[in-house]
C-alpha cells in the first residue's frame, strides 16, 4: 500500500514537472526524469520490509519488477547455482508466502510432474480430522534418565548458522523469531554471541571441533569457559558435533574476511585470519571417550539435555558408539543427524557433492540401530537436510526422527535469495557477511517476525497433513504413510524402502 502511493505521487510529481517543462523552461525536463527517482530512493532508504530495496534503491526494484511480470523470468538467476543445478522453486515460492503470511494457495494444481521418479506424497484417509476438533501436539520433550533440566522442543527449529557466518542482525532476527514462536535456535559452533542471548529465545548450543566459546589455549576443551556460557537461562540444550552434512570429516571455515575482532574475541581466536576447526576432536579419539565428554557436560550443565550431531559416514563406528552406550550406561539424550545434501557457503564442492549419507539413509539407519541395540525409548532423534515445508516434517518423523532442523527455510524467512555469495561476504541482504554497509539494510524487527510466521504455518502445515490422513498423534505416523515413486509406473512405500526393524526384546 506504501509502495503504490509513493509511486502514485512519483507519477502525479512527474506530471507536474514535465508541464513546467513545457509552458515555463526547458531545464525542467531533466528534474522530470530525476525527480521521481530520487522520491523512490529516498522511500528505499527508509522503508523497513526490503532489504534488497535499502543496500541497493532504485535498482532493485528492477528485480521485483522481473517477478512482477512473471516469476519464471528469474529462474535462470535465482533457481540455479553457479553450475545451473536446479533449485525447488515450489518450495522456494512457499517459503516466501509463509515468511510474508500471504495465502499459500496455488492455482492449477499440483506444480511438478507427479509421474517423473522421486515424486513423493503422503496417504490419505477418507477418515480425515479436522483441526478444529483435534489438537496435533508438536512439541516433544528432551531429556533422559540422567537429565535434571528437560526439555520441551518444537518439532521445527532453526538450524545451526554461527555468527560469523551470519550477520549479527540475522542471528538476531532468528532469535527473535523463535522466542516470538517458542522454538529453538541452534548457535551453531561459532559459540553463544550476545546478538544469540538479545532476544530471550531459546537456544541450543552446538560445541564443535573447535569448541568456540569454551576453547583453552590450546584449543582443546576449557571445562571452565564451558560451565560460564552453558549456565545462561537461554541455552537450553548442547549439541556436541562431530560432523555435518555440508563437509563431514572436513572441519568447519570462517574465511579471513568475516573474522572480525567481536567474532575473533567470542571464539577466542586471533582475529582477521581464516579460522579452521580440525576435522576430529581433540578431547576424545574413542567411544568410550565421546561419551565420557558427553557425561562431563552433562554435569557441568547441572543436567542439561545433551546431545551429539553427525552425517553418517562409516555405519560400523556409529554401532561402536551404540555398543559403548550399553557398556557404559553413558547416553545422550538426543542425536541430530545430518544429511549430507547440507549446505554451506564455506564448504568445498567435492564435500558438498560427495561425501556423508543422505539424509533419508542416514536417519533410518540410525533410528533403526537404537532400536535394535533396545536404546531408541531413551534417546530422541533430530533430523536436518533440506527441511523446509510440511511434509518435509512428515517424512522425516516418519522415517524415525522426533524434531526438525532448517537452515535454508529460516534464511529464506529472513529475506535470502540465494545469490550464492554466502563465503564472498557480499551477501547483498546483509545475512551472510560481516559488512556493516550491507548489514544496515535488514530490519530485525520485520524479519524475526518474518521468521516466526514461516514457523507457524509450516508447522501448521505439517499438522494439517497429519490430519487428512486420519492421524491424531505424531507418534502414529509410519512409513506406510510416505509414498516414492521409483519409475513412471511403480511406485514404493517408506516401509518398503526402508523396511521397519523390531524392538530388541
Amino acid at each position: 500500500m506504501v509502495r503504490g502511493v509513493f509511486w502514485v505521487l512519483s507519477i502525479l510529481i512527474t506530471a507536474i514537472i514535465i508541464w513546467c517543462s513545457l509552458y515555463i523552461k526547458p531545464i525542467w525536463w531533466v528534474f522530470a526524469i530525476v525527480g521521481p527517482i530520487i522520491l523512490v530512493g529516498i522511500y528505499d532508504v527508509f522503508q523497513t520490509k526490503h532489504t534488497i530495496l535499502r543496500n541497493f534503491p532504485v535498482i532493485g526494484h528492477f528485480r521485483y519488477m522481473l517477478e512482477g511480470i512473471r516469476p519464471e523470468i528469474m529462474q535462470y538467476f535465482v533457481e540455479t547455482d553457479t553450475e545451473g543445478r536446479p533449485f525447488d522453486r515450489i518450495d522456494r515460492s512457499l517459503i516466501y508466502r509463509r515468511a510474508k503470511n500471504v495465502t499459500d494457495t496455488s492455482p492449477f494444481g499440483t506444480q511438478e510432474d507427479i509421474y517423473k521418479e522421486g515424486y513423493e506424497w503422503i496417504n490419505h484417509s477418507i477418515y480425515a480430522k479436522s483441526h478444529h476438533d483435534v489438537h496435533i501436539d508438536t512439541k516433544v520433550k528432551i531429556g533422559g534418565v540422567d537429565c535434571k533440566q528437560p526439555y520441551n522442543i518444537s518439532i521445527f527449529n532453526i538450524s545451526a548458522m554461527s555468527y560469523g557466518s551470519l550477520s549479527n542482525r540475522a542471528v538476531e532476527a532468528l532469535n527473535g523469531g523463535a522466542k516470538i514462536g517458542g522454538f529453538a535456535h541452534n548457535t551453531g559452533e561459532g559459540g553463544v554471541s550476545p546478538y544469540h542471548l538479545s532476544h530471550g529465545g531459546d537456544l541450543i548450543w552446538q560445541v564443535g571441533t573447535g569448541y568456540f566459546g569454551c576453547r583453552a589455549q590450546d584449543g582443546n576443551f576449557d571445562p571452565d569457559k564451558y560451565k560460564i556460557t552453558v549456565a545462561h537461562p537461554e541455552v537450553k540444550m548442547v549439541e556436541l558435533k562431530l560432523s555435518q552434512g555440508a563437509k563431514p570429516g572436513h572441519g568447519g571455515i570462517l574465511p579471513a574476511k568475516k573474522n572480525t575482532p567481536e567474532i575473533a574475541e567470542i571464539r577466542g581466536v586471533e582475529p582477521g585470519k581464516a579460522v579452521l576447526s580440525p576435522p576430529y576432536h581433540k578431547a576424545f579419539d574413542t567411544p568410550l571417550g565421546l561419551l565420557k565428554l558427553v557425561k562431563q557436560m552433562r554435569d557441568l550443565s547441572e543436567g542439561k539435555p545433551i546431545g551429539i550431531k553427525l552425517c553418517i559416514g562409516n555405519r560400523q563406528e556409529f554401532i561402536e558408539i551404540c555398543d559403548e552406550m550399553l557398556a557404559t550406561g553413558i547416553k545422550p539424550d538426543f542425536i541430530s543427524v545430518d544429511g549430507g545434501e547440507g549446505g554451506t557457503g564455506a564448504a568445498p564442492v567435492e564435500f558438498s557433492d560427495s561425501v556423508g549419507t543422505p539424509l533419508l539413509d542416514g536417519l533410518s539407519f540410525v533410528h533403526d540401530t537404537l532400536v535394535e541395540k533396545g536404546l531408541r525409548d531413551e534417546i530422541k532423534i533430530a533430523a536436518a537436510g533440506k527441511i523446509v515445508t510440511g511434509f518435509h516434517i512428515a517424512r522425516a518423523l516418519a522415517l524415525g526422527a522426533d524434531f526438525c532442523y532448517s537452515a535454508r527455510g529460516m534464511m529464506m524467512a529472513l529475506g535470502c535469495i540465494q545469490a550464492l555469495l554466502c563465503n564472498t561476504n557480499t551477501c547483498p541482504v546483509g545475512i551472510a557477511t560481516q559488512d556493516a554497509k550491507l548489514i544496515k539494510g535488514l530490519n530485525v524487527g520485520d524479519k524475526k517476525d518474518r521468521v516466526a510466521s514461516f514457523h507457524k504455518k509450516t508447522v501448521d502445515s505439517f499438522a494439517e497433513l497429519l490430519l487428512a490422513a486420519g492421524i491424531t498423534d505424531k507418534k502414529e505416523l509410519k512409513r506406510s504413510h510416505i509414498n516414492r515413486r521409483i519409475s513412471r509406473i511403480r511406485t514404493l512405500t517408506y516401509e518398503d524402502i526402508y523396511p521397519t526393524v523390531k524392538t530388541k526384546s
